[in-house]
């Protein structure tokens, strides 16, 4: 969908951005905290398909509070958690919502908490994501960061912020090079390096709504991943403990802010609603192509860590490139490797050529399987039998090879497209044996 109208409403001497999404039963204010902006947050796909996932089951209240993104700055000598509840007040007023579920990430948790503990009339339930009551070490709160990891936090954000390397910091789980491309782009939109370093080296150190717990009256859910670099797994066990009737759920992976977007939207709709989103099941024909990297491992270990970086990223780029050529629909990636669909099998092997050209060039060769096959769509995702047939043949494939089933080659009988046999194959997990042809003479 398109990126909804972008508003303002004033708060103190500054303005707050905010956009309101859907129109579903009831209002949902979500708060991205640092790192946001409220504009370009909808050029990342995934984070698109995150926030209508939301919009889906509510009516979304997107905004970026003062210090970030498209909203005003503030005064870094005159940050203040309790004035931050202001742009809550604010935005739901300006949306005219009467009462509201709020989720929020990472400072903006604080926030929130503060502002349900003191208008706890306006929250309908609250949803805390990758966040933490308080963040330094103290007497009664040992599991709280030292001094000095602040201290290297901070001087992280000031030198690295933004950079691809500061994402893929804050999101280990992640490959997709693009991914690390758009959200780089909205997080140097957010906010400079220096003002975020300041902006964190004051909110690591203040940070203390422990107070506010006990007055928690709405029902609350605590979202934590299990390996953030930044906040633990007991902090977000402890906003749990310490809140009332508090469910506390962890979720695989390390990002830092959202998580895995899939998983968080169905753990908000499930625990706003009672129900998650039903995935709608289309069984469809299609192409799947596999591609993977010849010896990937032993290529980056000769390299470096940045030389292959950069290498996989331009491998990245000439794969997607052949993909936008021909048509074909990007449906994963699996780290030196693309999974792919195509509505025609000859389409599928002219791509697979132009992308071993393409990556030739780089020095690479790569493996490529394809398979036509039923599939189950779900969502942006493909599943089925067809699935693993595909995977299986590329494994086989010789470096530089782009291996097809007996199927793919019946298909295109006629089309002047060459192959060469390679046997019949037992397949891993799939049943009988298999004939396999290679492309070319």
């Amino acid at each position: 969908m398109d990126a909804p109208e972008t508003r303002y409403v004033s708060v103190g001497d500054s303005d707050v951005a905010y956009q309101v999404i859907g129109d579903g039963p009831l209002d949902l204010l979500f708060c991205y905290g640092l790192g946001s902006n409220v504009d370009l947050s909808w050029d990342v796909p995934s984070f698109t398909k995150f926030l209508t996932g939301l919009a889906a089951f509510s009516r979304l209240i997107f905004f970026d509070r003062r210090g970030t993104g498209a909203s005003g700055a503030v005064a870094l000598n005159a940050m203040n958690w309790e004035e931050w509840t202001e742009d809550m007040v604010a935005v739901l007023g300006a949306a005219g919502s009467k009462r509201a579920a709020i989720l929020a990430t990472l400072e903006a948790g604080p926030v929130a908490i503060l502002y349900a503990a003191m208008h706890p009339e306006t929250v309908s339930a609250l949803i805390l994501l990758n966040t933490a009551a308080r963040y330094l070490e103290a007497d009664d709160y040992p599991i709280g960061a030292s001094p000095d990891f602040v201290d290297v936090v901070v001087e992280m954000m000031a030198t690295a912020w933004a950079t691809p390397d500061f994402i893929r910091l804050g999101n280990p789980g992640t490959k997709d090079a693009e991914y690390v491309r758009l959200i780089s782009k909205v997080t140097r939109a957010s906010a400079s390096p220096r003002t975020a370093a300041a902006q964190y080296n004051y909110i690591l150190r203040s940070m203390d709504v422990r107070h506010a717990l006990p007055l928690i009256q709405a029902p609350t859910l605590v979202l934590q991943v299990s390996e953030s670099p930044l906040i633990s797994v007991a902090m977000g066990q402890y906003l749990a403990d310490h809140i009332v009737g508090a469910a506390f759920v962890e979720l695989p992976g390390g990002e830092i802010a959202l998580g895995a977007y899939d998983q968080v939207s169905d753990e908000v709709a499930q625990f706003l609603t009672g129900e998650r989103p039903v995935v709608e099941i289309e069984r469809i024909l299609t192409t799947v192509l596999f591609t993977d990297i010849v010896g990937s491992t032993a290529r980056a270990a000769s390299l470096g860590d940045q030389r292959w970086r950069s290498l996989l990223d331009a491998h990245d780029r000439a794969v997607r490139e052949q993909l936008r050529r021909f048509r074909g629909r990007e449906i994963n990636t699996t780290g030196d490797g693309f999974v792919a669909s195509f509505d025609g099998p000859a389409r599928a092997i002219r791509c697979a050529e132009a992308i071993a050209g393409a990556t030739g060039k780089l020095g690479m060769d790569l493996r490529m399987g394809l398979h036509t096959g039923e599939c189950e769509v779900r969502g942006d995702d493909l599943g089925g039998l067809a699935v693993h047939i595909a995977a299986r043949v590329g494994a086989i494939a010789n470096p530089g090879e782009v291996l097809v089933s007996g199927t793919v080659r019946d298909l295109v009988v006629g089309s002047e497209i060459e192959f060469s046999e390679r046997g019949e194959h037992e397949l891993k997990g799939v049943p009988g044996s298999w004939k396999l042809f290679a492309v070319g003479g």
